[in-house]
């Protein structure tokens, strides 16, 4: 079997988040693990840490690459990102699925095209109101 270098990563950072969603490493960890099989990605694991005296960091590994949040829920803000190989998982699904959860009230996004040569940067749509 041949496999694709071909792959999608999407980063995006958030702002104007309730600070309840962002400071709740179970609750993301939860989302985070729809997000991925939302977009048909394979969870492998999943790693979260709950800060003190707020924030908290989740990862979670695929069997195509990764999902994660990191959160500054005194900032309103969080930076998410997703990596997926191969053609068939879409990581924009994923940060589709997590925008609707988060509901921001500003976003900043690129997507990397990796794997295909130089690394190509485009400014994706987001969709704000997934069915989640």
């Amino acid at each position: 079997m041949e496999y694709s270098t071909f792959g999608r990563h999407v980063a995006i950072d958030v702002w104007g988040v309730d600070f309840e969603l962002l400071n709740s490493a179970e609750f993301l960890k939860n989302h985070m693990v729809e997000a991925a099989e939302a977009c048909g990605a394979t969870v492998l694991s999943v790693q979260a840490q709950q800060f003190e005296p707020q924030g908290a960091t989740v990862l979670v590994m695929l069997s195509e690459s990764h999902i994660s949040i990191h959160t500054y829920p005194e900032k309103g803000f969080a930076a998410l990102d997703c990596y997926t190989c191969g053609e068939t998982v879409d990581p924009q699904i994923a940060i589709d699925y997590m925008v609707s959860i988060l509901k921001p009230e500003k976003y900043y996004a690129k997507k990397l095209i990796r794997g295909v040569g130089e690394m190509e940067v485009v400014t994706p749509e987001v969709k704000k109101h997934v069915n989640a």
